[in-house]
């Protein structure tokens, strides 16, 4: 299992509750949630994969179980990994996924190929 199957469906009731549309698109090595086109939260192994921007990330660094997102080796703006113990809770992955919902319509989404 390359990602956490409960965590992907926890997420997917979090966004539906929050009445938010969503794509789900498998890459980097776990799953990935599409918000109007671009990539909002993901799933890799058991963590959070978060696009919060740039301007909460040091925040966010300061929470139970955040760290930086360094998928490519270097910490990648606006991305933190949250690990297990900071979503254990529904009303802490709820905080996560609603932090990435308030980012999505700044984000720059990926050129296209």
């Amino acid at each position: 299992m390359a990602y956490d199957e409960f965590l992907t469906d926890r997420i997917r009731r979090t966004f539906n509750d929050q009445n938010v549309s969503f794509k789900e698109m498998k890459m980097m090595g776990g799953i990935c949630f599409l918000v109007d086109g671009k990539m909002c939260a993901g799933v890799t192994k058991n963590r959070l994969m978060a696009r919060i921007g740039p301007d909460f990330q040091e925040e966010a660094l300061s929470m139970k179980g955040c760290r930086e997102m360094d998928f490519t080796r270097r910490p990648m703006k606006g991305f933190v990994f949250v690990e297990p113990e900071g979503i254990d809770l529904d009303e802490d992955l709820e905080f996560w996924i609603k932090k990435c919902v308030e980012f999505n319509p700044r984000a720059k989404a990926s050129k296209k190929k």
